[in-house]
């Protein structure tokens, strides 16, 4: 149950003394077969890990530049696109001897040309740049990843160069009134393992029936068995935990979002009350919000610690208009109240995070740096004076995963379905400076717009909203009175899992009444406007 514990006269961890030490998601992928996916730097390249991970598929994406040996547990490869030309110096390159004859290949776009150029072929300039939608007119083979796709079908193509001469251990397979050559495979006992090239993008929605034709590729042609499921993923992670935390204790931060919800829920499940849980109010948190999550913990029996030191933190952040600063005053402070909380448990050895697989891949060069976190995914920006060993047993999952193991693990919808909201708060939703005043007017607003898409059962349709209090003054009139006050600006989107993001379509009966209270309730404000860009270029967020 949850419990609330006072934050005061606490001297420092005292295990906080060597260099961290990081043990990250417990391998469970070497559990399961996968498909490997070699990113050159497309867009789209973890929309192809998605749509293999619906087939109940591992699938991992490595930089072009660190691809591993093959081993037994991968079935195949497939080569994304790129925003690059296989013509132009220095271009994405991949070793083709080390993949081909040793696993199925499937490369995609500019995958697809690299295969081409490398082996023979030619790739040319288009003489017009490609982008949209296109109709397979002919498909000259369905013998293997084209069985049961429909002539004409529609498919979504993003390419500048064309493959206009291909290798002669290659065959047509499928053309569109634009390029003679939309998709090719190898010939029959050309290699050990069958290739494919698809200048399109079967990843993406526009290609109707791409999904198909990657399940045709990830399980008749590689023969994965599709054995990834929430529930082994539940029972593998939970086994995994056991055998690597022991008895050892572990202490999680837990923000009352999906993400370290479940990640504690399955700590839980391994170690039970060798998970101490630490809920922080760091002042910039929703209206009412502190006591809301403490007690929708209660039930699920985690041991929480709630922190509140809201002064702590708005303290520090009153005046402070630079996103990065307050970010880091942020981290900063919640270090100090963690490390604070932390002195009260014993012997603890491990660091729980509920680090998911857009926080790794998001910031990973295609050019060679190392895997990286975005700092406000990592406990506020962890110091590695902390010598605590790390585990994240959600590391390998998307969002919409996360919460399909949460339902496998029975935690309430409510909490399941919560909208993901910024590490640093309200702090990043206040542009400019920062006043306990105008966190208070943007808690009122914010509470205004949440309560209403709830109350009109239209939360469930957005992906993540919230109000931006904008550093612009307005001119108004209120009763017999010019006004000279706030604006602030609704923000809702959809998404899948807020790596692309489209501006929600509300209903402006919706929209009018929510400008109606908040203007008409929230003193300091007296202009509503809404955000209609999308990601990207725009990010979710302001700051």
């Amino acid at each position: 149950m949850a419990t609330l514990r006072s934050t005061h006269n606490r001297g420092k961890l005292n295990i906080i003394s060597t260099p961290i030490q990081s043990i990250f998601c417990l391998f469970l992928h070497l559990m399961h077969e996968k498909i490997l996916i070699v990113d050159f730097g497309s867009q789209y390249t973890q929309l192809i890990a998605r749509r293999v991970r619906e087939l109940n598929v591992y699938s991992e994406i490595v930089p072009y530049t660190k691809v591993p040996k093959l081993d037994d547990t991968i079935k195949g490869v497939i080569l994304s696109g790129s925003p690059c030309s296989v013509n132009q110096e220095n271009a994405p390159d991949v070793d083709a001897d080390a993949l081909l004859n040793h696993r199925p290949v499937l490369g995609v776009c500019y995958g697809a040309q690299l295969l081409a150029k490398k082996l023979g072929g030619e790739v040319t300039p288009s003489s017009t740049r490609e982008y949209g939608r296109a109709n397979l007119d002919t498909i000259h083979s369905k013998d293997t990843i084209f069985k049961g796709i429909s002539d004409g079908t529609q498919v979504w193509m993003s390419h500048g160069d064309t493959v206009t001469r291909l290798p002669e251990q290659f065959e047509l397979l499928a053309s569109t009134r634009s390029i003679n050559i939309a998709a090719y495979q190898s010939k029959p006992g050309a290699y050990k393992f069958p290739v494919f090239g698809l200048q399109f993008h079967p990843e993406v929605y526009h290609s109707l029936e791409g999904s198909m034709l990657l399940k045709d590729f990830v399980i008749d042609t590689c023969g994965c068995t599709g054995d990834w499921t929430p529930a082994s993923f539940v029972d593998d992670t939970v086994a995994q935990i056991k055998a690597t935390v022991g008895n050892d204790k572990v202490v999680l931060g837990l923000s009352g979002g999906v993400d370290s919800t479940v990640a504690a829920i399955l700590l839980h499940k391994a170690i039970g009350h060798n998970l101490y849980c630490v809920f922080v109010n760091n002042g910039v948190l929703r209206k009412g919000e502190f006591d809301s999550v403490l007690e929708s913990y209660k039930g699920l029996g985690l041991n929480v610690i709630g922190a509140d030191a809201s002064d702590d933190f708005i303290n520090g952040l009153e005046g402070v208009s630079d996103p990065e600063t307050k970010r880091k005053i942020i981290g900063k402070t919640f270090i100090d109240v963690f490390d604070r909380e932390a002195h009260s448990i014993q012997d603890v050895k491990w660091l729980g995070q509920g680090t998911i697989y857009p926080d790794v891949i998001e910031s990973v060069s295609v050019h060679g740096p190392s895997v990286t976190i975005k700092s406000h995914h990592n406990v506020g920006g962890l110091p590695e004076r902390m010598g605590l060993k790390i585990i994240e047993p959600l590391r390998n999952l998307f969002k919409d995963e996360v919460r399909r193991v949460g339902r496998e693990l029975s935690i309430p919808e409510n909490i399941l379905n919560r909208h993901p909201f910024p590490g640093p708060g309200l702090a990043i939703r206040i542009i400019g400076a920062i006043s306990r005043e105008k966190i208070t007017i943007l808690q009122e607003a914010d509470a205004i717009f949440i309560n209403n898409l709830k109350k009109h059962n239209l939360y469930n349709e957005v992906w993540q909203a919230g109000v931006m209090l904008l550093p612009v003054q307005s001119v108004g009139v209120m009763g017999d009175e010019r006004t000279y006050e706030s604006v602030v600006a609704l923000r809702a989107v959809t998404s899948t899992d807020g790596m692309t993001a489209d501006w929600c379509h509300l209903p402006y009966e919706f929209l009018a009444e929510v400008s109606n209270e908040i203007i008409n309730k929230v003193k300091g404000i007296n202009r509503v406007v809404y955000d209609i860009s999308s990601k990207p270029p725009s990010t979710i967020e302001w700051e």
